[in-house]
């Protein structure tokens, strides 16, 4: 129910600028590296707060992506870089990636 907000929030912010910017890069790796360890520690953080295993995964997820579209949408302020799609796509599958190991670490 709040994903599509949240997307349809970001299809219509009217983002100042758009970064140039490659697929690969020192801060691709960053942006992967933050998201699974936002994504892993939210995942932790509800789970200690006695929330369901999947409720405590849906926390996780969308703690770590919100966190990636609000670094994208400061960036694309005049001042900033520029939003990056391929920086949010990095923080998606970072997330993923930490939801994944944090799932597999609690088997």
């Amino acid at each position: 129910m709040r994903f599509p907000f949240l997307f349809s929030l970001l299809l219509l912010s009217g983002c100042s600028h758009m970064a140039n910017d490659r697929w690969q890069g020192q801060d691709k790796a960053q942006h992967f590296i933050a998201s699974a360890m936002l994504s892993a520690a939210g995942n932790e953080y509800a789970q200690h707060q006695g929330y369901s295993r999947d409720r405590s995964a849906v926390y996780g997820l969308m703690f770590s992506v919100s966190l990636g579209a609000t670094k994208e949408l400061w960036d694309s302020r005049p001042a900033g870089s520029g939003w990056s799609g391929k920086d949010f796509a990095w923080d998606v599958a970072g997330a993923t990636a930490g939801y994944s190991l944090w799932q597999l670490a609690h088997y």
